[in-house]
């Protein structure tokens, strides 16, 4: 029989320690972590084209009526510059000045980046939108609302008081220039300008292309307007809340083409349009009955500019410039006075 001696024992005990020490450190390593998939990015900032139109078209109409001159040497004048005040559609235009508030609102900075943290979160994003369809004023809750809200006030608000201020001029002129022989003129096809007038008012005004061009970049903060923004504390006006709505839809990604109905719907303020369309019927009305030019002065001073001025003013929230006090009542002299004194004397002793 082999004897097994101290030594041998030794060293096959250290070659199997060595062996499960090798076979331990050639086991697999654990598995990695899981991957984790990082959120989608949210939608770019998406408004509607037709949007973008109808910001441009409010925005040179109201441009090219406040530049209309009271200055005016003959009727044709005064017709041209009819044909300018009356070529809007009150729908579509009110319309516009939402449209244009939105842009406005996307200029602000801290506004556009509170919505856009939220549009990074798929199911806030969709909440979101949701409430806001439904209740425009939850646009309003968003960090920088208030200062986005300025932005329309000084802008929208302040191109009504443009308007307004320019219609107040034209009135005054509709009395001045009866001084001129032929302001007192009938105005040639009576008929005619007041149809003119009626069709130019169920179209939608005009954008202007270069205009547009430049609308796009802003609304998509390529080319800002480079407007400061103010703080401008609530309650808002309707245009003010819903132009923040339709900016912080556009932020969320839910302003293009295919939400247009839902935005149009969204645009419409009732009071705002209200007065729009009955600055429309005075103006008809004032028109039917006007025969000498200075009367037509005086339709396109108060029932175009005036009215439609203080409307979107109204509508924005901007204060209209205080009315002149009335003139004192001259009272009866001191003369005439105590001669009355003295027949009421007089009838009391008889």
């Amino acid at each position: 029989m082999r004897s097994f001696s101290p030594t041998r024992v030794v060293l096959a005990t250290t070659v199997v320690a060595l062996t499960a020490i090798v076979a331990a450190c050639s086991s697999p390593p654990p598995p990695p972590p899981p991957v984790v998939q990082a959120p989608p990015p949210p939608p770019p900032i998406t408004l509607s084209n037709q949007v973008i139109e109808r910001a441009s078209a409010f925005r040179v109409y109201m441009a090219r009526a406040a530049a209309v001159s009271p200055a005016f040497q003959n009727g044709d004048q005064i017709q041209a510059s009819l044909k300018v005040g009356a070529a809007y559609e009150p729908k579509s235009f009110m319309n516009g000045a939402v449209a244009y508030a939105a842009v406005l609102a996307l200029q602000d900075p801290t506004f556009v980046a509170s919505v856009r943290e939220v549009a990074a979160h798929p199911a806030q994003r969709q909440e979101m939108i949701n409430n806001i369809f439904s209740n425009p004023s939850y646009a309003a809750m968003f960090k920088g609302a208030d200062s986005a809200a300025g932005l329309i006030i000084d802008h929208v608000g302040g191109d009504g008081l443009k308007v307004y201020v320019a219609g107040k001029a034209v009135k005054q002129a509709a009395y001045d220039v009866q001084h001129s022989s032929w302001s007192k003129s009938a105005v040639a096809d009576r008929d005619g300008r007041l149809a003119v007038a009626k069709t130019l008012s169920a179209k939608p005004a005009l954008a202007e292309s270069a205009d547009v061009a430049v609308l796009q970049q802003a609304s998509l903060g390529a080319q800002p307007l480079g407007l400061t923004p103010r703080p401008a504390p609530a309650p808002y006006q309707p245009v003010v809340i819903r132009g923040l709505a339709v900016a912080a839809l556009a932020a969320l990604g839910a302003a293009g083409d295919n939400n247009l109905a839902s935005i149009d719907a969204l645009s419409s303020d009732w009071a705002t349009a209200s007065c729009l369309n009955m600055a429309k019927l005075n103006l008809y009305q004032c028109l039917a009955v006007s025969k000498p030019h200075y009367e037509d002065i005086f339709c396109l001073g108060q029932h175009i500019l005036i009215d439609t001025g203080a409307c979107i003013a109204r509508g924005a929230g901007a204060a209209l410039p205080p009315e002149p006090p009335p003139p004192p009542k001259i009272e009866a002299s001191t003369k005439t006075k105590s001669k009355k004194v003295v027949r009421k004397s007089a009838s009391k002793k008889s």
